[in-house]
């Protein structure tokens, strides 16, 4: 059975359908020609049956067959129907026939009709020569005419059972052929519809062939109606769309990543080929020139590992979390980015309002946001400028006095390698607020930029949470 089933799956799939189908129309064919046949069977049976129990046999012809058999005549009884058997059984079960007829052993049922203990009897009997006969018997009582003897006597009629196995042979061949037909027919049907109901599937194959040998995504197939066909098209074109789309930012990342990473590489190779041209000529730089070359080249260096950073987060798929979720506290977060937020703007005055939040997220990737978002602020926020910071039922907002986004730019903030012409001239590579919305995502929340009433940008970070740990945290 192992082997059929492997040898069936070895198949194409045309093929398999093909068989199935064929197979299907053989097993109902059987069954139908099965039931045909022995319901005919039994119509032909019952029917004899009506037959021998209705016959009628003359006494003229009983008479000439008593008196045949007592041996008081040698005159023979006129011959019947062709193959129909009539003979007596008397009350020893003695069986007395015409000499043309084939005599057929009396059974027990026969005997107790003729004494008179069984209204009648039916049954199948085999001859001398094999072939079986239908049997009825009937009692014959004493009186019916004369010259029928002095005793009760039973009479049997017999019909051959040819009668109904000929005809029920040459129905099983008719069934047979008629069948053998109709799985042929089926199975070149099956196979025809096999081929016309797969042909989407091989258009669909020849598709992800061509797509894996020339790499081409813009390959779409038609997609009519709501058929599994038509479901599979549709989700074959969504799968091409998907990955040309993944291709071009892809590609695009690679662009803005090599554009970003071209202006400091170039600054910090001059910079470096000044210091290794004055060391190689001899000619020393001076010494704030040389610290602020150094400087330079420190800040570039920052620069270049922030950047590569930036792009090693968004490298990960969109799926893929940094690291397991945990139960963190937004408040301690931000008091911590808070921290090094007025380490580096100083000369800025922060405010602060932390309501405690618990939220579950990565806390790194989180944190990180945080400070993204603080950084921000205190980068676009003039001297001498204020910083608020709320916090209050999972809803954090930083508003800055700075010179605020243009309505026009407000629906791009939030893409790869975008800045506002503003804040070209600041550092920054335009990654930080693409991976602050995709923490926050990950976490389950939401990120928003707005104007301020005022001036100034607000920034609310929204987080699903609780103002207390879960218990066990």
């Amino acid at each position: 059975m192992t082997g059929l089933l492997r040898r069936l799956r070895a198949l194409p799939l045309r093929s398999r359908l093909a068989l199935l189908v064929a197979t299907a129309v053989a097993v109902a064919v059987a069954a139908v020609a099965a039931a045909c046949w022995f319901v005919t069977r039994g119509q032909l049976e019952h029917q004899m049956d009506q037959t021998l129990q209705g016959s009628k046999v003359d006494d003229d012809y009983l008479r000439s067959l008593y008196a045949y058999c007592k041996g008081g005549t040698t005159q023979q009884p006129p011959p019947l129907l062709a193959g129909v058997t009539i003979q007596l059984v008397d009350a020893q079960g003695t069986v007395c026939a015409a000499p043309d007829a084939s005599e057929l052993p009396a059974n027990e049922a026969d005997v107790k009709v003729a004494q008179s203990r069984q209204r009648d009897a039916l049954h199948t009997e085999k001859t001398q020569d094999g072939s079986e006969m239908r049997v009825f018997t009937s009692p014959l009582e004493v009186g019916r005419g004369p010259g029928l003897g002095t005793g009760n006597l039973a009479v049997s009629i017999a019909r051959p059972m040819s009668e109904i196995t000929k005809p029920l042979s040459t129905l099983a061949w008719v069934l047979f052929l008629v069948a053998g037909i109709g799985v042929v027919g089926a199975g070149a049907a099956g196979l025809w519809i096999a081929r016309t109901g797969l042909r989407p599937v091989d258009d669909l194959a020849h598709a992800f062939e061509h797509v894996a040998r020339t790499e081409d995504l813009g390959v779409r197939l038609p997609a009519e109606g709501d058929d599994e066909i038509a479901r599979l098209s549709r989700s074959f074109n969504a799968m091409t769309s998907s990955l040309a789309t993944s291709r071009d930012r892809q590609s695009q990342l690679i662009a803005d990543a090599g554009h970003e990473l071209r202006t400091p590489l170039t600054s910090l190779r001059t910079n470096i080929e000044l210091l290794a041209r004055s060391d190689e000529t001899g000619r020393a730089i001076p010494p704030d020139d040389r610290k602020a070359l150094m400087a330079s080249v420190k800040a570039q260096m920052t620069e270049l590992a922030a950047l590569i950073g930036d792009l090693q987060e968004l490298s990960r798929p969109d799926a893929a979390q940094p690291g397991p979720l945990q139960v963190v506290a937004l408040h301690e977060i931000t008091r911590n980015a808070l921290q090094r937020a007025r380490l580096r703007g100083p000369e800025l005055t922060i405010t602060a309002e932390l309501a405690p939040w618990y939220v579950r997220a990565e806390p790194a990737a989180l944190e990180r946001a945080v400070v993204n978002v603080l950084d921000n602020a205190v980068k676009f926020s003039p001297a001498g400028g204020t910083v608020d910071v709320v916090l209050h039922r999972g809803e954090l907002t930083v508003r800055d006095r700075g010179p605020g986004i243009p309505a026009e730019d407000l629906p791009h903030v939030f893409d790869r390698f975008w800045r506002s012409p503003s804040a070209r001239q600041l550092p920054g590579s335009g990654l930080g607020l693409s991976i602050v919305a995709r923490t926050v995502q990950h976490a389950g929340g939401q990120i928003t930029l707005s104007p301020a009433e005022g001036g100034g940008t607000v920034a609310t970070i929204r987080l699903p949470g609780a103002p207390q740990p879960p218990p066990g945290v």
